[in-house]
């Protein structure tokens, strides 16, 4: 059993020359892309990762794990001469400022929640686990990395990263949403070396990949109980991009709540209800909800906006978090204090009887990053309501994982997310 994090440097499989193009082989991650994106990928290049990342058919999967073939007999992939990491950078505008977030793409050793070194800070949905996990019994690799944080006090590891990157990129293209990607890849085994002694004392918070990393898990659980993996195999490694924690450059969005399905839905019923616990306000004009989220947000308050439609909503701030003392007695007072947990507990599970069940199943509830969707919903009377929150803070998310809790479901979005297809992880022995 591990105490510490271990990561370690890995001949990754990559695109050719003779594939194309950066820009037209790589995507978002599978999860964030519908229908008419995944063919206007595929329009692009047919050696878009799209192919082995989202299969789709008969028996995607398979057919996923026979273009993997294909493409390295053909020259379209092939594995690094050298064990190297992958430095990788975007640089990307967000409200009006321009940022850069840069961190490194290595192996990290498989360790469960349990042990506290690699630790979860939202729950997850089995269904999603089932498909990563018959897509990883196909293909014997990942493509796409799962996104981890850890805190680099001194900065030695920022100056490390900082020293192997000084160069020409070895990758460089901005994709359709004007985010910037730049990798090198990193051979030198002195530097290697030290980078991965920082690590002994370092655990990592995911950020994003959650379902992955439990699949990673699973598999190689999986794999030991058939007698097809020794400890400390490839199997028993992942992807993963680490970043640090503090770094300027990282951006959360908030994801809303669309609320629908509801028998007799009343917004005066639900505010009369709501007026005891919070400071309630009504507003008219959606141009007026995120300056005023906003506002709070700089004060720290705890606070969301109720939609009911027709550009009508409510500014909903908590009085006093002691209430939420009484209603998650044994939550530590990061996860009882986060936004989400006060509307999830306070409003969606109290007040509009939307369980944790129901939530999971997304029998009344759904999710969006999106404030033009979440306001739409409403008004095309798709939905009853829908709350828009403030993003959840990085050292939130810290505190909450260290605690060793998980934040409900859709708490979180890291801006932008990492693209898929620069680097590829094969464990095939």
């Amino acid at each position: 059993m591990t105490s510490m994090a271990e990561i370690r440097p890995f001949q990754a499989l990559r695109f050719t020359e003779k594939a194309g193009s950066p820009a037209d082989l790589c995507c978002p991650p599978y999860d964030i892309i519908n229908e008419e994106q995944r063919q206007g990928y595929l329009a692009r290049s047919g050696n878009n990762i799209i192919r082995l990342e989202l299969p789709k058919g008969d028996d995607p999967y398979r057919e996923a794990g026979k273009t993997l073939n294909q493409w390295r007999e053909d020259g379209i992939l092939a594995t690094d001469a050298f064990d190297s990491i992958y430095i990788y950078e975007e640089e990307f505008t967000v409200r009006g400022e321009r940022k850069k977030v840069k961190g490194f793409i290595s192996r990290v050793r498989l360790t469960p929640f349990s042990e506290g070194v690699v630790l979860p800070h939202e729950e997850t949905l089995s269904k999603a686990k089932e498909d990563r996990f018959l897509l990883m019994s196909e293909t014997f690799c990942n493509f796409s990395q799962i996104y981890s944080l850890y805190f680099d006090e001194d900065n030695r590891c920022r100056y490390l990263i900082d020293c192997l990157s000084d160069g020409t990129p070895d990758v460089e293209f901005t994709d359709d949403t004007g985010v910037t990607h730049r990798l090198w890849a990193v051979d030198d085994e002195g530097y290697l070396s030290n980078l991965c002694n920082e690590f002994k004392d370092k655990k990592l918070y995911i950020a994003d990949g959650h379902h992955r990393y439990e699949t990673a898990c699973n598999f190689a659980a999986k794999l030991k109980a058939e007698g097809k993996l020794e400890d400390g195999g490839a199997a028993d490694y992942c992807m993963m991009m680490l970043v640090n924690i503090e770094h300027e450059g990282l951006v959360v969005f908030p994801t809303h709540r669309i609320v629908f399905g509801l028998e007799n839905f009343s917004a005066e019923d639900i505010c009369a209800k709501l007026a005891d616990t919070f400071i309630l306000s009504r507003h008219e004009g959606v141009d007026g909800i995120e300056p005023a989220l906003d506002a709070l947000y700089a004060q720290g308050k705890k606070a969301c906006a109720m939609y009911t439609g027709k550009g009508s909503w409510t500014l909903m701030e908590l009085k006093d978090t002691a209430v939420m003392e009484t209603v998650l007695p044994s939550s530590s007072k990061a996860l009882r204090e986060l936004d989400v947990s006060v509307l999830h507990s306070l409003v969606l599970e109290q007040n509009f009887g939307i369980d944790k069940a129901n939530m999971a199943a997304q029998k009344n509830l759904r999710y969006t990053r999106d404030l033009a969707e979440a306001l739409a919903a409403v008004d095309n009377g798709e939905a009853d309501c829908s709350f828009i929150l403030n993003p959840t803070r990085v050292e939130e998310i810290s505190a909450v994982a260290a605690a060793g809790e998980k934040m409900p479901q859709k708490s979180t979005y890291f801006y932008p997310k990492l693209i898929t297809g620069l680097v590829m992880n094969s464990f095939e022995e």
